[in-house]
C-alpha cells in the first residue's frame, strides 16, 4: 500500500520539524505558506515537494490525501474545516478550535465523510505519559486521587496568547488522557503581569465525577523551567519529569498507610523507588507515524476526535472562568 501524500501548511515555527518527520515517513508533496520568508528555505530545503502561498492549491489537488496544518491558532478551525469539505485527512496543531462548538462541527464533519481528524497533543504520544497510563490502567498505583502539573519557564513570553492556551494545553490534554473523565468543575485564576490582557502566570483546579482532582501551574515568569507532571494514587506515587534526561518517569512506593492508635494521624508506608527503562523515540515522529496509520485504518479515528473535543471544552471552560 503507498503511502499517504501528505501537504503541510505553516512553516514558520514548528512547520518545519513536521516537514522533516512526514518527508520521511510519507509522500511529501506540499508546502504552504503565505510568507515567501518562511516558505522559500523550506521549499528550496524539500524540492520534491510543490510549494505555494495558496491553500486552495493543496485542497484542488486530487491526488493529495492529508493536510498537517501548523498556522496560527485562531486559523486553525476554519482551515481543517475546509480541508476536511475537500475530502483531505487532517492533522491540526492544538487547539484545533477556540470554542467547543466549533470544534464539535469538525468532529462532526470528520465522521460524516470518514475522515481522520487528529489534534496535535504531542505529549500523548511520549514515552514517558505512555508509561503514566500504563501504571495507571493496570492499578499499579491503587485508586488515583490527584494529579497535577508544573510547566514553568522564564520566557518564552508571548504577547498574542496567554499561559493557558500556550502552555497550559500540553498537561490539560494528558491529564484528561489519563484520567479519561470530563471535568464537572474547571476553574483559573492568573494574572497579566507583563502585556496587558495576557496572562503569564495561570493556576487551573480541576474536579471530576470521580472524585479525582487535578492543578495546573503554568506560567512563564519563573526561576525554575519545569516539565513535571505528578500522579498521585492510594499505593503508589509516579512522577513525568520531561526535563531529565534519563530518570523521566519515577515510581514512589509511598502510600498513606493506617491511622496510628494514638493521635488519629495516619502513618505513611514508604517503600522503593524504581526508575523503568523509557524509550527514547521522538515523540514527534512517534505522532505522525500514528496519524498515518489512523488514514490507514488502524486505531479509533473517532477517539482521537472526541479527545480532542474534550480538550477543546476543558479549555473553554478555564477561560471562561479566568476571564469571568
Amino acid at each position: 500500500m503507498a503511502a499517504p501524500t501528505v501537504g503541510v501548511v505553516g512553516l514558520n515555527y514548528w512547520g518545519p520539524n513536521l516537514v522533516r518527520n512526514f518527508d520521511d515517513l510519507a509522500g511529501l508533496t506540499w508546502l504552504c505558506d503565505l510568507d515567501d520568508e518562511h516558505l522559500a528555505p523550506t521549499a528550496a530545503r524539500y524540492p520534491h515537494a510543490q510549494a505555494t502561498r495558496s491553500y486552495d492549491d493543496l485542497l484542488a489537488d486530487e491526488s493529495l490525501d492529508a493536510v498537517v496544518i501548523a498556522t496560527p491558532v485562531p486559523t486553525h478551525h476554519a482551515l481543517a474545516k475546509q480541508a476536511l469539505e475537500a475530502g483531505k485527512h487532517v492533522f491540526v496543531e492544538k487547539p484545533p478550535a477556540m470554542h467547543a462548538a466549533e470544534m464539535d462541527e469538525l468532529v462532526q464533519l470528520a465522521a460524516d465523510r470518514d475522515l481522520v481528524l487528529m489534534p496535535g497533543h504531542l505529549l500523548l504520544y511520549h514515552p514517558g505519559v505512555a508509561k503514566l497510563k500504563e501504571l495507571i490502567d493496570a492499578g499499579e498505583l491503587g485508586e488515583v486521587l490527584c494529579v497535577y502539573g508544573n510547566r514553568q519557564n522564564l520566557g518564552i513570553v508571548r504577547t498574542n496568547e496567554n499561559a493557558l492556551w500556550s502552555l497550559g494545553v500540553h498537561d490539560l490534554s494528558v491529564i484528561l488522557h489519563l484520567l479519561d473523565e470530563d471535568p464537572e468543575v474547571a476553574t483559573a485564576q492568573g494574572r497579566d503581569f507583563l502585556t496587558p490582557g495576557v496572562e503569564d502566570v495561570v493556576f487551573c483546579y480541576l474536579r471530576f465525577p470521580s472524585g479525582k482532582i487535578a492543578h495546573m501551574h503554568l506560567s512563564w515568569l519563573d526561576p525554575h523551567k519545569m516539565r513535571r507532571m505528578t500522579v498521585v494514587g492510594r499505593e503508589k506515587m509516579v512522577v513525568f519529569d520531561d526535563m531529565e534526561l534519563e530518570r523521566k518517569v519515577t515510581i514512589y512506593e509511598k502510600s498513606p498507610w493506617k491511622r496510628a492508635e494514638t493521635y488519629g494521624e495516619w502513618q505513611t508506608r514508604s517503600g522503593d523507588i524504581s526508575i523503568p527503562k523509557i524509550s527514547t523515540a521522538e515523540p514527534l515522529r512517534l505522532e505522525c507515524t500514528y496519524f498515518l496509520e489512523l488514514i490507514g485504518g488502524q486505531h479509533d479515528r473517532g477517539k482521537v476526535a472526541r479527545d480532542g473535543a474534550r480538550v477543546v471544552r476543558a479549555l473553554e471552560m478555564l477561560t471562561d472562568s479566568l476571564h469571568g
